[in-house]
């Protein structure tokens, strides 16, 4: 029987993750015992050992890894479901609210662009309500894996596209945004080398999967915290042509001359079916 229950997925995940039964079985609020048992029962369902155990703790077995990349992915199906359906059910409920979508954005990323397709979509006949959700650097494909966005607006080479479906809506260059004082400042153009190597100006250093790329340069977390570290002469960073939009008096944008362009998508989930993502996607085209 190749079928697997949420319940076992989500055992399992939580061991493989935490590396310790104790600790995976306070995360899932049970007792070790039947935790153990549920994870010998599924190894012997599936035939194979998902776990390596031995005094000195717990590891994954080639098996274990294919497990938990797959697994994760099967409980963030089903948590989106779970959240798009309950959308979907409060419009079609008596006097519930109309048609709505969740469209994820990088704050502060691509407002003139944002703006008008708000505005565009907003004219269209029987447009559904769109709830604008505002996050985190390279945030936005995690929401739309786990539902909570149906829609986001996504920028390469910084975001993967991998199993959404989506569509070129901007291309532009990068600049250099550095504090006004600095020598630099004064330059029309730079080259990526120019903002790679100064001493006293480390390049910020942005989240990728997870994880920070080795270097001097600061952890950027958010907009702000990356604004403030410029003005203050303690960063410089590489980011789209739009991204003047936010620039303060203490910042100075310099144009690259050798920077990859950055392209601005509109991506959703592959298997979607909603008619209003739909027309969204037509207007964010059309623009």
């Amino acid at each position: 029987m190749d079928a697997l229950e949420t319940r076992e997925l989500r055992y399992f995940v939580a061991v493989a993750e935490e590396l310790h039964f104790g600790r995976a079985a306070e995360r899932l609020g049970m007792a070790q015992p039947p935790l153990s048992r549920a994870i010998q029962q599924l190894e012997r369902r599936l035939g194979v050992s998902l776990l390596e155990r031995n005094r000195r703790g717990v590891s994954l077995t080639g098996a274990g890894e294919v497990l938990l990349h797959e697994g994760r992915a099967a409980l963030d199906a089903t948590t989106a479901a779970a959240r798009r359906t309950r959308r979907a059910g409060g419009a079609d409920s008596p006097g519930g609210p109309r048609n709505r979508l969740v469209l994820a954005v990088k704050a502060a990323g691509s407002h003139e662009l944002l703006q008008k397709l708000l505005d565009a979509y907003a004219a269209e006949h029987d447009a559904a309500e769109i709830e604008v959700l505002l996050c985190g650097i390279c945030e936005q494909e995690g929401l739309l894996r786990d539902g909570r966005a149906d829609v986001a607006l996504m920028h390469t080479p910084f975001n993967s596209l991998a199993g959404f479906d989506s569509e070129e809506l901007l291309t532009e260059g990068q600049i250099a945004i550095l504090p006004a004082g600095h020598p630099l400042a004064a330059r029309k153009t730079l080259s990526l080398a120019d903002v790679s190597d100064v001493p006293d100006l480390p390049l910020a250093r942005w989240p990728r999967y997870g994880t920070y790329a080795p270097g001097p340069g600061p952890e950027i977390h958010d907009q702000t915290q990356l604004a403030q570290l410029i003005a203050l002469g303690r960063t410089v960073a590489v980011v789209p042509d739009s991204a003047r939009a936010w620039l303060w008096a203490e910042h100075t944008a310099v144009p690259l001359t050798d920077a990859p362009p950055v392209v601005t998508h509109i991506a959703w989930p592959a298997h979607s079916r909603s008619l209003a993502l739909a027309r969204l996607v037509r207007t964010a085209t059309c623009l």
